[in-house]
């Protein structure tokens, strides 16, 4: 039961991100795509909030609605306009089309768009030498690395892991506060960070968003880390045991908030953003599940290495590694990844995807 629930949360956590970045127009694509990291956090907070009240079998009783009210819903939404027309269903994809914009806009212009681009892209394809050779193409390698890359800096900074050890690493650096308190402030201000982050995506760009985030992470990494660090290794030598119990708590709670907001900034809704964004249609479906299914293997890995991490080299330790693959990050953003903001998906520009490089 358990390996049919992953599966299929898998397979959603997927296809959510594809579906709306080809339905969304370009000026609010990025906005929709935060929607769904917002919900999703928000889907955290009520079962956390359940929790303190029901047992495990209650609350999963509870949470089975949810999967019923989304196949109900599901039987209303139709397909998207660029997969239809992608597999010749031209009556279907202008239906849908005009579904999705509302019963009076004028969809021709659009739909034509969509219809040459894609005979563009199929034209291109056909050109290729080999079916193999088409495979190792720029449009599909180019943007796995991309995309790849992302997922293995989001996976593998310490703002992931955190919602996992949350709990125990605020027991060993706080004194007085409490754990779960500061835990559940952390939840809802990561929530709240991915409000604003709806908001700013589509106003200031992708790239800017990655750089403040990049920044800030290794920022509250180093500061977090070197708290964790004097309190280890001088917190019996030094005045702070002549302090009130608990009276720079305040630090690593700060630090943790900042990592948070910039987590849920940047790199957080961005990355997966981009998966969408990248693929040309006639690969989205591969990209996409080569790099969710690269991400969820670093997740996997990020969270099973960190207890072993921190043994050897310490809280202080780890988080030091975090801030310095943070900063790995930043130049990883800089040099490699490119701006989305306000372009068009790629099925309308097939030289697109075979362009980018290292853009700066």
């Amino acid at each position: 039961m358990s390996c049919i629930t992953i599966f299929c949360s898998l397979n959603w956590a997927r296809i959510d991100k594809v579906y709306v970045t080809e339905i969304a127009v370009p000026e609010i694509r990025g906005c929709l795509s935060s929607v769904l990291k917002i919900l999703s956090q928000l889907g955290f907070l009520i079962c956390f909030s359940l929790g303190a009240c029901m047992n495990w079998q209650q609350l999963a009783l509870v949470v089975a609605a949810a999967p019923v009210l989304l196949f109900l819903a599901l039987l209303f939404i139709p397909e998207t306009p660029s997969s239809l027309l992608l597999r010749g269903k031209e009556e279907e994809a202008a239906d849908s089309l005009q579904w999705l914009r509302g019963p009076d806009a004028d969809i021709r212009q659009e739909l034509a768009t969509i219809r040459t681009n894609i005979l563009a892209s199929k034209q291109y394809n056909d050109g290729r030498a080999g079916k193999f050779k088409v495979l190792l193409s720029k449009r599909l390698t180019r943007p796995v690395l991309i995309t790849c890359g992302l997922m293995f800096f989001q996976r593998f900074t310490g703002a992931h892991v955190f919602n996992f050890y949350a709990v125990p690493i605020f027991k060993k650096t706080f004194r007085k506060m409490n754990p779960h308190g500061g835990a559940i402030v952390t939840s809802a201000v990561q929530l709240l960070a991915s409000c604003l982050s709806g908001m700013l995506i589509d106003n200031v760009g992708r790239l800017p968003l990655l750089m403040v985030s990049g920044v800030m992470m290794s920022i509250a990494f180093a500061g977090f880390g070197s708290y964790a660090y004097y309190d280890q290794v001088f917190r019996n030598t030094t005045d702070l045991t002549q302090t009130a119990p608990g009276s720079y708590d305040w630090i690593p709670l700060l630090c943790v908030l900042t990592f948070t907001i910039a987590f849920s900034l940047g790199i957080g809704p961005i990355s997966t953003l981009l998966i969408g964004e990248l693929f040309p249609l006639e690969y989205r479906s591969t990209g996409s599940a080569l790099a969710t299914s690269f991400s969820h293997l670093c997740g996997f890995v990020n969270v099973k290495t960190a207890a072993d991490f921190q043994h050897y080299i310490g809280l202080h330790g780890l988080f030091w590694m975090y801030a310095g693959l943070a900063v790995l990050c930043l130049l990883f953003v800089v040099l490699f990844v490119p701006e989305t903001k306000g372009r068009e998906i790629d099925e309308m520009d097939p030289k697109y995807v075979e362009s980018l490089c290292i853009n700066r």
